[in-house]
Protein backbone atom coordinates (compact mmCIF):
# COMPACT_ATOMS: atom_id res chain seq x y z
CA UNK A 1 0.00 0.00 0.00
CA UNK A 2 2.75 2.27 1.07
CA UNK A 3 4.50 1.62 -2.75
CA UNK A 4 1.37 2.27 -4.12
CA UNK A 5 0.76 5.95 -2.26
CA UNK A 6 4.65 6.75 -3.59
CA UNK A 7 3.92 5.89 -7.02
CA UNK A 8 1.22 7.57 -6.91
CA UNK A 9 2.58 10.95 -5.60
CA UNK A 10 5.51 10.64 -8.01
CA UNK A 11 3.34 10.66 -10.75
CA UNK A 12 1.11 13.54 -9.40
CA UNK A 13 5.14 15.62 -8.56
CA UNK A 14 5.86 15.19 -12.86
CA UNK A 15 2.56 16.05 -13.53
CA UNK A 16 2.45 19.04 -11.65
CA UNK A 17 5.86 20.18 -12.14
CA UNK A 18 6.20 22.91 -14.80
CA UNK A 19 8.04 22.47 -17.80
CA UNK A 20 11.68 23.66 -18.36
CA UNK A 21 12.34 22.45 -21.22
CA UNK A 22 9.67 22.28 -23.35
CA UNK A 23 9.31 24.98 -26.06
CA UNK A 24 5.93 26.72 -26.60
CA UNK A 25 5.18 25.42 -29.70
CA UNK A 26 5.94 21.78 -28.50
CA UNK A 27 3.68 22.13 -25.73
CA UNK A 28 0.95 23.90 -28.27
CA UNK A 29 1.58 20.99 -30.78
CA UNK A 30 1.18 17.94 -28.30
CA UNK A 31 -2.16 19.69 -26.75
CA UNK A 32 -3.24 19.70 -30.45
CA UNK A 33 -2.37 16.13 -31.33
CA UNK A 34 -3.75 14.66 -27.43
CA UNK A 35 -6.99 16.84 -28.67
CA UNK A 36 -7.56 15.38 -32.14
CA UNK A 37 -6.74 11.93 -30.25
CA UNK A 38 -9.18 12.70 -27.44
CA UNK A 39 -11.78 13.90 -29.81
CA UNK A 40 -11.32 10.52 -32.50
CA UNK A 41 -11.41 8.51 -28.91
CA UNK A 42 -14.96 10.20 -27.97
CA UNK A 43 -16.51 9.99 -31.65
CA UNK A 44 -15.50 6.10 -31.75
CA UNK A 45 -17.14 5.88 -28.53
CA UNK A 46 -20.56 7.82 -29.64
CA UNK A 47 -21.00 5.49 -32.67
CA UNK A 48 -20.48 2.56 -30.89
CA UNK A 49 -23.39 3.12 -28.61
CA UNK A 50 -24.75 4.30 -31.69
CA UNK A 51 -25.68 0.77 -33.25
CA UNK A 52 -28.44 -1.12 -33.03
CA UNK A 53 -26.17 -4.30 -31.96
CA UNK A 54 -25.61 -1.68 -28.72
CA UNK A 55 -29.02 -1.69 -28.21
CA UNK A 56 -30.08 -4.89 -28.35
CA UNK A 57 -26.78 -6.37 -25.98
CA UNK A 58 -29.27 -5.57 -23.36
CA UNK A 59 -31.90 -8.35 -22.19
CA UNK A 60 -34.64 -5.99 -21.60
CA UNK A 61 -34.09 -4.58 -25.58
CA UNK A 62 -33.60 -7.71 -26.95
CA UNK A 63 -36.04 -9.58 -25.76
CA UNK A 64 -38.60 -7.01 -25.52
CA UNK A 65 -38.96 -4.41 -28.11
CA UNK A 66 -36.35 -5.01 -30.57
CA UNK A 67 -38.49 -8.51 -31.10
CA UNK A 68 -41.56 -6.46 -32.06
CA UNK A 69 -39.93 -4.75 -34.48
CA UNK A 70 -38.81 -8.01 -36.57
CA UNK A 71 -42.07 -8.23 -37.37
CA UNK A 72 -42.68 -5.19 -38.40
CA UNK A 73 -42.48 -3.43 -42.00
CA UNK A 74 -39.67 -1.35 -40.88
CA UNK A 75 -37.56 -4.43 -40.49
CA UNK A 76 -38.63 -6.92 -43.51
CA UNK A 77 -40.06 -5.53 -46.60
CA UNK A 78 -39.90 -5.57 -50.41
CA UNK A 79 -37.50 -2.36 -50.51
CA UNK A 80 -35.09 -4.05 -48.38
CA UNK A 81 -34.60 -0.80 -46.65
CA UNK A 82 -34.30 -1.66 -42.54
CA UNK A 83 -34.85 1.21 -40.43
CA UNK A 84 -32.34 0.16 -37.14
CA UNK A 85 -32.84 1.14 -33.17
CA UNK A 86 -30.62 4.17 -33.62
CA UNK A 87 -32.75 5.48 -37.32
CA UNK A 88 -35.70 6.25 -34.74
CA UNK A 89 -34.87 7.13 -31.32
CA UNK A 90 -31.29 9.02 -31.60
CA UNK A 91 -31.74 12.39 -33.80
CA UNK A 92 -28.64 12.24 -36.69
CA UNK A 93 -27.43 15.59 -36.13
CA UNK A 94 -24.53 15.77 -34.12
CA UNK A 95 -25.89 18.23 -30.82
CA UNK A 96 -29.24 16.89 -30.76
CA UNK A 97 -27.48 13.25 -30.94
CA UNK A 98 -25.41 14.43 -27.58
CA UNK A 99 -28.28 15.91 -26.19
CA UNK A 100 -30.30 12.85 -26.90
CA UNK A 101 -27.61 10.65 -25.23
CA UNK A 102 -27.62 12.84 -22.00
CA UNK A 103 -31.04 12.53 -21.77
CA UNK A 104 -31.14 8.12 -22.04
CA UNK A 105 -28.29 8.19 -19.63
CA UNK A 106 -31.16 8.33 -17.20
CA UNK A 107 -32.83 5.40 -18.53
CA UNK A 108 -28.99 3.32 -17.41
CA UNK A 109 -30.71 3.67 -14.26
CA UNK A 110 -33.58 0.77 -14.92
CA UNK A 111 -30.45 -1.43 -16.30
CA UNK A 112 -28.49 -0.89 -13.37
CA UNK A 113 -31.48 -1.68 -10.75
CA UNK A 114 -33.24 -3.87 -12.77
CA UNK A 115 -36.81 -1.74 -13.05
CA UNK A 116 -37.50 -3.28 -16.59
CA UNK A 117 -35.28 -6.79 -16.31
CA UNK A 118 -38.53 -8.98 -16.90
CA UNK A 119 -40.78 -8.64 -19.48
CA UNK A 120 -43.41 -8.60 -16.88
CA UNK A 121 -42.10 -5.71 -15.74
CA UNK A 122 -41.55 -4.37 -19.08
CA UNK A 123 -44.88 -4.33 -18.93
CA UNK A 124 -45.77 -2.44 -16.18
CA UNK A 125 -43.49 0.25 -17.53
CA UNK A 126 -44.81 0.46 -20.89
CA UNK A 127 -47.23 3.29 -21.08
CA UNK A 128 -45.17 5.57 -18.73
CA UNK A 129 -42.19 4.40 -21.17
CA UNK A 130 -44.19 4.97 -24.43
CA UNK A 131 -45.30 8.02 -23.44
CA UNK A 132 -42.00 9.72 -22.58
CA UNK A 133 -40.56 8.75 -26.43
CA UNK A 134 -43.96 10.32 -27.48
CA UNK A 135 -44.01 13.10 -26.02
CA UNK A 136 -39.90 13.67 -27.51
CA UNK A 137 -41.21 12.65 -30.97
CA UNK A 138 -43.96 15.23 -30.67
CA UNK A 139 -41.35 18.07 -28.95
CA UNK A 140 -39.19 17.31 -32.07
CA UNK A 141 -42.08 17.27 -34.50
CA UNK A 142 -41.44 13.98 -35.42
CA UNK A 143 -37.95 14.82 -36.79
CA UNK A 144 -36.64 11.15 -36.71
CA UNK A 145 -39.66 10.04 -38.96
CA UNK A 146 -38.96 12.98 -41.06
CA UNK A 147 -35.65 11.98 -42.07
CA UNK A 148 -36.75 9.10 -44.04
CA UNK A 149 -40.04 10.21 -44.78
CA UNK A 150 -40.98 13.47 -46.54
CA UNK A 151 -44.23 14.96 -46.96
CA UNK A 152 -43.62 16.88 -49.93
CA UNK A 153 -42.42 13.83 -51.81
CA UNK A 154 -45.67 11.85 -51.06
CA UNK A 155 -47.58 10.73 -53.52
CA UNK A 156 -51.37 10.64 -52.46
CA UNK A 157 -52.29 9.49 -55.01
CA UNK A 158 -50.39 6.21 -54.26
CA UNK A 159 -51.93 5.83 -50.55
CA UNK A 160 -55.46 4.74 -49.40
CA UNK A 161 -58.27 7.42 -49.59
CA UNK A 162 -58.02 6.85 -45.66
CA UNK A 163 -54.27 7.69 -45.55
CA UNK A 164 -54.34 10.38 -48.22
CA UNK A 165 -57.51 12.19 -46.33
CA UNK A 166 -55.79 12.12 -42.98
CA UNK A 167 -52.49 13.26 -44.34
CA UNK A 168 -53.83 15.93 -46.43
CA UNK A 169 -56.77 17.65 -43.57
CA UNK A 170 -53.77 17.08 -40.70
CA UNK A 171 -50.23 16.68 -41.72
CA UNK A 172 -49.67 18.54 -44.62
CA UNK A 173 -51.13 21.76 -42.88
CA UNK A 174 -49.09 20.83 -39.90
CA UNK A 175 -51.63 20.31 -37.70
CA UNK A 176 -50.56 16.88 -36.22
CA UNK A 177 -47.32 15.38 -37.04
CA UNK A 178 -45.87 11.58 -37.52
CA UNK A 179 -46.38 10.45 -34.28
CA UNK A 180 -49.63 11.56 -33.53
CA UNK A 181 -51.27 8.76 -35.56
CA UNK A 182 -48.30 6.27 -36.04
CA UNK A 183 -47.77 5.59 -32.25
CA UNK A 184 -47.97 1.76 -33.13
CA UNK A 185 -46.10 1.38 -36.22
CA UNK A 186 -42.97 -0.66 -35.01
CA UNK A 187 -43.58 -1.64 -31.25
CA UNK A 188 -46.77 -3.16 -29.87
CA UNK A 189 -48.76 -0.53 -28.41
CA UNK A 190 -49.50 -0.78 -24.62
CA UNK A 191 -52.89 -0.58 -22.52
CA UNK A 192 -54.19 2.59 -23.37
CA UNK A 193 -57.34 1.88 -22.03
CA UNK A 194 -60.06 3.20 -22.48
CA UNK A 195 -58.04 4.39 -25.34
CA UNK A 196 -58.57 7.66 -28.11
CA UNK A 197 -60.85 8.72 -31.03
CA UNK A 198 -60.33 9.93 -34.57
CA UNK A 199 -62.00 13.28 -35.22
CA UNK A 200 -65.68 12.45 -36.29
CA UNK A 201 -65.48 13.53 -39.55
CA UNK A 202 -62.93 10.52 -40.39
CA UNK A 203 -64.57 7.44 -38.66
CA UNK A 204 -67.02 5.38 -40.35
CA UNK A 205 -65.96 4.29 -44.14
CA UNK A 206 -67.11 7.55 -45.91
CA UNK A 207 -65.04 9.62 -45.88
CA UNK A 208 -65.00 13.76 -46.73
CA UNK A 209 -63.82 14.29 -50.39
CA UNK A 210 -60.42 16.50 -50.19
CA UNK A 211 -59.28 19.15 -52.56
CA UNK A 212 -55.87 17.67 -52.87
CA UNK A 213 -57.25 14.19 -53.72
CA UNK A 214 -59.82 15.99 -56.24
CA UNK A 215 -56.68 17.46 -57.77
CA UNK A 216 -54.52 14.41 -58.47
CA UNK A 217 -57.57 12.22 -59.69
CA UNK A 218 -57.91 14.75 -62.21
Amino acid sequence: MARIKRLLLWVWKILTTPAATLSLAFLTLGGFVGGVIFWGAFNTALELTNTEEFCVSCHEMRANVYEELTRTVHFSNRSGVRASCPDCHVPHEWTDKIARKMQASKEVWGKIFGTINTREKFLDHRLELAKHEWARLKANDSLECRNCHSSAAMDLSKQTQRAAEIHTRYLLPGKATCIDCHKGIAHELPNMQPGWKLPPELEGETLPSASAIDDLKR
